[in-house]
């Protein structure tokens, strides 16, 4: 097939996986097999092969993140169980005042989005936002789009995050650089798209919001992440203005734990520059810095210092990491669905077809890929899908253009997915009904706000991309 005949196939595909999600409500896994399947069909795969091709891709991209998704799945239901989220709230709250409370919530999404999904943080962290909101005395929603905003920035940009994950193995980016310049990437976008625009762009904005003293009980059209309602109110229940604080875990340590695997990933990194990994202490650096070894060192620390340390027993911390597996699963379907349709876009020929036509377009690489994330997560309503499917669509330009980074390819598909977070999101829906606003008013913050922490992202990659 031709390379205009190719690149009509891959629309129709991300068309037919747009329409099965929204229109038919499938579950984003399903919606890519079977757009899988399409493609494969369309361009000329062998049927006897097809399934041999998306199995390949599944286990390819599955056989490196299932530990590396569960581990992580693990620390961040510790650091839920331990109320180390409300240790992390009260003490960077105290730190920044409260008129900074917008700044300290942008940070605790950006710290503590660290090890959770985006849409497990949010209900884990939303009875924070009306506490922090009473006693600073200001909007709700002041306080609640930094808290989302970094949230969503982090879950995209930063490995552990299973997509992040993902998209650097597809690449071949080093995790631990990826990490390293993602740091600076989220924290520039989560500080312009969350406290920056709560305190010069919100107040120009009219809202209309319902009186609330709490999160309640709102339904959450599309939630499937595996936390309910009751849930939320399970841990509102722990947020107490009378709550004796020395009932928490330390800051210090809580910190300390959230960003022990990072530390372990990004120190890999740092010492192999002046090592060699293929000598001895090279091989065992190498290995300890692995993200598997490095989340397993963690979630073992965290049993001690969220958990044993605090009077939990080895029955409880059992308990606690079996409840942590059950939301995982939706991810790990639509992750390896999504190794199996990127596999079929190699075998049929569309991914180097794409990459051809896009490398001779007058726009950089990194715009590319951006813009390409952008459109598919405005499309599907998924970050994780939008990521996965652009890291496909964009590897081969890695081999066309050796000049490209991988990280700094990975960092813009990141980018791109934070903004246009709008209706097909669960994420929309879960802030909609929190914050206790209408749909418009979602648009207004939500929306605006996602978009703009992706452009500064973008504008973050390009800047790095200069001296990478």
């Amino acid at each position: 097939m031709s390379t205009g005949a190719l690149v009509a196939v891959l629309i129709a595909a991300i068309a037919l996986i747009v329409l099965l999600i929204v229109k038919f409500k499938l579950h984003g896994s399903i919606a890519l097999v079977i757009a899988a399947f399409a493609v494969a069909v369309a361009t000329g795969v062998t049927l006897s092969e097809i399934t041999t091709v998306i199995e390949n891709g599944v286990g390819g991209t599955l056989g490196f993140l299932v530990l590396i998704i569960g581990f992580g799945a693990v620390l961040g239901k510790m650091l839920e169980m331990s109320g180390g989220a409300e240790r992390l709230a009260a003490s960077l709250v105290g730190a920044f005042g409260e008129r900074r409370a917008p700044l300290a919530m942008a940070l605790l999404g950006l710290i503590a989005g660290i090890p959770v999904f985006v849409e497990v943080g949010f209900v884990l962290l939303v009875p924070l936002v009306f506490v922090v909101a009473r006693k600073a005395g200001v909007s709700r929603i002041v306080v609640g789009v930094p808290l989302a905003i970094s949230l969503m920035t982090v879950h995209c940009i930063l490995p552990p995050h299973p997509a992040a994950t993902a998209i650097a193995g597809t690449l071949g980016a080093d995790i631990g650089m990826v990490i390293l310049l993602g740091l600076v990437v989220a924290t520039a976008a989560a500080a312009v798209a969350g406290p920056i625009f709560a305190r010069f762009v919100l107040p120009s904005i009219t809202l209309h919001e319902a009186a609330a003293d709490g999160p309640g009980s709102p339904a959450v059209p599309g939630n499937a992440t595996g936390v309910s309602s009751a849930d939320s109110d399970s841990v509102a229940a722990h947020i107490d203005e009378d709550v004796d604080p020395r009932r928490l875990p330390g800051f210090g340590i809580t910190l300390f734990t959230i960003l022990l695997p990072l530390l372990i990933m990004v120190g890999r990194t740092i010492l192999l520059l002046f090592i060699d990994e293929g000598s001895s202490v090279g091989g065992l650096i190498s290995f300890i810095g692995n993200p598997i070894t490095a989340l397993l060192i963690s979630v073992l620390f965290s049993y001690f210092s969220l958990g044993l340390n605090r009077g939990m027993k080895l029955a409880d911390v059992s308990t606690v990491t079996d409840s942590a597996f059950g939301p995982i699963g939706g991810v790990l379907l639509i992750i390896g669905a999504g190794g199996g349709f990127n596999a079929v876009l190699e075998a049929s020929g569309i991914a180097k077809a794409l990459a051809t036509s896009l490398g001779g377009l007058p726009i950089s690489p990194v715009i590319v890929a951006w813009l390409i994330a952008l459109v598919l997560h405005f499309a599907v309503g998924s970050a994780t899908v939008a990521m996965i499917s652009a890291a496909g669509i964009v590897l081969p330009m890695i081999s066309a253009d050796p000049g490209l980074s991988p990280e700094i390819l990975a960092l813009a598909i990141g980018a791109g997915a934070i903004g246009l977070t709008q209706v097909t999101d669960s994420l929309f829906w879960m802030y909609k009904e929190y914050m206790k606003i209408s749909v418009a008013d979602a648009f207004k913050t939500l929306t605006l706000g996602t978009t703009i922490s992706s452009v500064v992202a973008l504008l973050a990659v390009l800047g790095l991309s200069v001296v990478v």
